[in-house]
């Protein structure tokens, strides 16, 4: 509900149609849509205590989790370079901002992630299945597929593993350099108000995701094992829901202008009614 809220206050206030909150616009959207893959499916099978899920729902779980996932660390990755260029080089931000850059920016995270999904569950689900046909998880996850294969042939999982591993690392790399040169500028500015409100985003920022990413790894990469124990589930969980739950509280819901915006379509919504009544 909260990255439904953030969408919908930035596509409505024209005040917000800045490139930090397109990029938090693709946030929230890639959130909604991650946790909304496994999560639907995981309530009804335990309302109607039917545990199946087809080879092609497993298929779409795969393929669209890890679209998303990917997508989210491209959006992170372009989040923190135009906020790189914002503080380090204001002069030559006008022209990031007006020159579609930012869009540009955006719509390569969604194609780079869809493509980057596209070739993960392909590889995966080419490989023949032969063991036992049960996932010990609540979503679809390549560890356990890989243990179902029967395929002595795993190059173009692996390979697919690694390329995602390298593009993670470069964005990790590149967030990092990004924020350390906010902070060097930021520490030059004596003013406590701009310090601390650059060190309470970013910081978060950095906390979500190394945990997302750690998680990511750790579910994708850990050797097949029949019986998860409890720390893998809850790990997955961590993975799966904890960053769409607090990207929004980091990003947006501390805004002053996301407050203003609210306010505003609040009044709005208000004087509206007031007027048919």
């Amino acid at each position: 509900m909260s990255n439904l809220l953030i969408i919908t206050l930035i596509t409505l206030d024209l005040q917000l149609q800045t490139p930090m909150y397109l990029f938090l616009k693709n946030l929230s959207l890639l959130d909604v849509f991650l946790v909304s893959v496994p999560i639907p499916k995981f309530i009804v099978n335990n309302l109607t205590h039917n545990t199946s899920i087809s080879i092609l729902g497993c298929a779409s779980h795969v393929l669209l989790m890890t679209s998303f996932s990917a997508g989210e660390i491209f959006v992170l990755t372009a989040m923190s370079y135009d906020r790189y260029v914002a503080i380090y080089c204001p002069l030559h931000y006008e022209v990031f901002r007006s020159g579609g850059t930012c869009a540009l920016m955006a719509g390569v995270s969604w194609v780079t992630g869809g493509l980057f999904g596209a070739v993960y569950t392909v590889g995966t689900f080419s490989m023949p299945f032969c063991g036992s046909n049960v996932i010990p998880q609540f979503f679809c996850d390549v560890s356990s597929l890989l243990r179902m294969s029967c395929s002595e042939t795993r190059m173009i999982v692996y390979v697919s593993i690694g390329l995602g591993m390298c593009l993670g690392m470069s964005c990790f790399i590149c967030i990092m350099i990004c924020y350390i040169s906010i902070f060097s500028t930021v520490l030059k500015i004596p003013t406590t108000k701009t310090l601390s409100r650059a060190f309470s985003t970013c910081l978060p920022h950095l906390i979500v995701l190394t945990l997302f990413m750690t998680t990511a790894c750790f579910v994708d990469l850990k050797p097949p094992s029949n019986s998860p124990s409890v720390t893998e589930r809850l790990l997955s969980v961590i993975y799966t829901v904890v960053p769409p739950t607090v990207n929004p509280v980091i990003y947006s819901l501390r805004n002053k202008d996301m407050k203003q915006a609210l306010l505003r379509l609040l009044h709005r919504t208000h004087g509206q009614n007031s007027h048919f009544m």
